[in-house]
């Protein structure tokens, strides 16, 4: 799609990043999918993360074509907390498998991603450690079920989660907040607006993107294969480990359950079919 003669993004570019930026703070928010996975997937994880590594210098030229997808992901994020409050209390598990054909509808694209600039040794080395790492953290974390009274230092720590799973693609906020216990009670304060969840939360992920954006914007500019191979790997694995699997164990529940995955898995493959035919610059 082209843009306007005064090089400005056409009206339906201009929407199209809207959805976009929704639909990453949709990601931010939501069980087991990260905001920065589909960052990647829809090609604008790397201009958001130039301009958080490097905010004075890449200010003029890159906030006028992200404010769009700020704006998209601030609806997003917000807009959703309360609604996703209610269906996971009132259909978990069927909830829980809408997001998995989410994710898994998008690995294909993820994958080619992956492979832009070549694939080694080493990316599959990356893909297998980071994999059996998050699986091992993830089994660790449920066997022991610790959780924690939240108070403003935890919901700190939920703010860090939370920027890393924006700034560090496959990482997922929830996948470390849920077994402690806060997650809940995060996303329930997002949504009421609570200031004393939003501010330690605000706080929590502004210092982390201002310690940890740029080393990890370098590395992938250093190590762009091996890096994504790893987000690979760290998504599949946490994607398993949010499948209900006591669920299927009623006809009943398996049937909705699987039909949930396949319109997950039809949403997203359509969606990466639109966004590879609307070229957002």
């Amino acid at each position: 799609m082209n843009k306007n003669q005064n090089g400005k993004a056409t009206p339906l570019q201009f929407l199209f990043r809207i959805i976009q930026g929704a639909l990453i703070g949709l990601g931010a928010v939501l069980p087991g999918i990260s905001g920065g996975v589909l960052g990647v997937i829809f090609g604008i994880y790397k201009p958001i993360m130039e301009l958080l590594s490097n905010p004075f210098k890449n200010f003029k030229t890159h906030v006028p074509k992200l404010i769009p997808v700020f704006i998209g992901g601030v609806i997003g994020f917000l807009g959703v907390a309360n609604i996703l409050a209610f269906f996971l209390n009132k259909y978990p598990d069927p909830s829980v498998c809408l997001f998995i054909g989410l994710i898994s509808g998008m690995l294909p694209s993820l994958f080619r991603e992956a492979g832009e600039q070549g694939r080694t040794k080493g990316s599959w080395i990356s893909l297998v450690v980071c994999m059996v790492f998050i699986f091992a953290l993830l089994i660790g974390l449920k066997m022991t079920s610790i959780e924690v009274a939240p108070n403003f230092l935890w919901y700190l720590f939920c703010g860090f989660c939370l920027a890393l799973s924006v700034i560090a693609p496959g990482m997922s906020f929830s996948t470390l907040l849920m077994p402690l216990g806060l997650y809940t009670p995060f996303v329930d304060g997002i949504g009421h607006f609570d200031m004393s969840v939003l501010i330690p939360g605000g706080v929590g992920a502004l210092v982390t993107v201002i310690l940890f954006a740029k080393a990890i914007n370098a590395l992938f500019d250093n190590y762009y294969s091996i890096a994504f191979h790893g987000i690979l790997g760290i998504v599949i694995a946490a994607t398993v480990m949010i499948i209900p699997m006591e669920s299927f164990l009623s006809a009943g529940s398996a049937i909705v359950n699987i039909i949930c995955i396949v319109v997950g898995v039809i949403c997203a493959l359509a969606l990466d079919k639109f966004n590879s035919r609307v070229k957002v610059e």
